[in-house]
């Protein structure tokens, strides 16, 4: 079993096990294990733990490169929203519960609770994507069709001008949401969860003090990732309209979304390949998330370390050495 006290590998490697930062809590993912830590009001953690099957065990034609990259993206927004409304629930905003609504009624009626609470994360996941499929794909397209209308712009320049805007926006959203106070606490918890695993990663034991030593920011970060599918996306699509000049909008945009799987697909194999070797040119690959960072991880206090120490301890294979990357 593994032991939860300080627990370090035996020798330096780069794990896959990863992590998400919650509403004061961290969820960690391993190869067999799911575990979510809250430190409640009352200062007490709270802990989670589920047994993971992936999908590739599942279905194994699901695992393989360029198909596993847009379903475990799916899954990895499944279990980040289910855990965020989890850790959720021990901070409730309101004085007095409010009234159920009557879809909730309705669902948790004819499907149950439990499918109930399924129906809200599938839906919950759905609207992220929508969101971010809105702001960081179809708004730059607009922008700049609307700017198009106004000033006769060359296929290079429009499709140069869309990527500016794209890689604009994701920074401004990333630097406005580190501005808010809720969201401050949120990301040290990502500082922690960073920590942990740099900590796990350089084989020491996981103590408050080691862990405090390492660094904040970590190459294989999520944020990185979505800075990554930006940047694919902006080179796939730049090669497309090269070649297919499309000056219709509405007709851009609609590429852009059927463009999407195969550029999460991409994305996916690239970063899988950067996070495996440390050379001068993945390190080179990995300096803008690493940057971006700067305002979506921040240093955490020591009873947040400690909450990312527990959730990545419960995690740990009992193989030595299954989580290797």
């Amino acid at each position: 079993m593994a032991d939860n006290k300080g627990q370090s590998c035996a020798t330096p490697y780069k794990t896959m096990i990863g992590g998400q930062a919650l509403i004061e809590g961290i969820m960690m993912l391993g190869p067999e294990k799911k575990a979510v830590v809250i430190r409640k009001p009352d200062g007490e953690l709270e802990e989670q733990v589920e047994e993971r099957v992936l999908i590739k065990d599942k279905h194994p034609l699901l695992g393989l490169p360029l198909i596993r990259g847009v379903f475990n993206f799916c899954s990895s927004m499944a279990n980040g929203v289910k855990a965020l409304m989890y850790s959720a629930s021990f901070f409730p905003e309101e004085e007095e519960p409010e009234e159920p609504s009557r879809l909730e009624v309705w669902l948790d009626r004819h499907l149950g609770s439990e499918k109930a609470a399924g129906v809200f994360v599938t839906l919950a996941v759905a609207l992220g994507i929508c969101f971010s499929v809105l702001l960081f794909f179809l708004l730059p397209t607009a922008l700049v069709g609307g700017l198009g209308r106004l000033v006769e712009l060359p296929m290079w320049l429009r499709n140069l001008l869309e990527g500016v805007v794209r890689i604009v926006i994701f920074t401004v959203y990333l630097m406005l949401c580190s501005k808010t106070r809720d969201m401050r606490r949120v990301f040290s918890y990502h500082g922690a969860e960073h920590k942990t695993i740099f900590c796990y990663e350089h084989g020491l034991p996981l103590t408050v003090e080691n862990v405090r030593a390492q660094p904040k920011h970590h190459p294989r970060c999520g944020t990185s990732f979505l800075f990554v599918v930006i940047v694919v996306s902006i080179l796939i699509s730049s090669v497309l309209f090269s070649f297919v000049e499309v000056t219709n909008t509405f007709a851009r945009m609609g590429l852009h979304i059927l463009m999407l799987p195969l550029v999460v697909s991409i994305t996916y194999e690239l970063n899988r390949l950067v996070g495996k070797y440390d050379n001068p040119l993945t390190r080179l690959a990995t300096a803008p998330g690493l940057w971006l960072q700067n305002w979506t991880t921040f240093e955490p206090d020591d009873t947040m370390i400690e909450v990312g120490i527990r959730a990545f301890t419960l995690v740990l294979p009992q193989e030595q050495g299954k989580d290797r990357w």
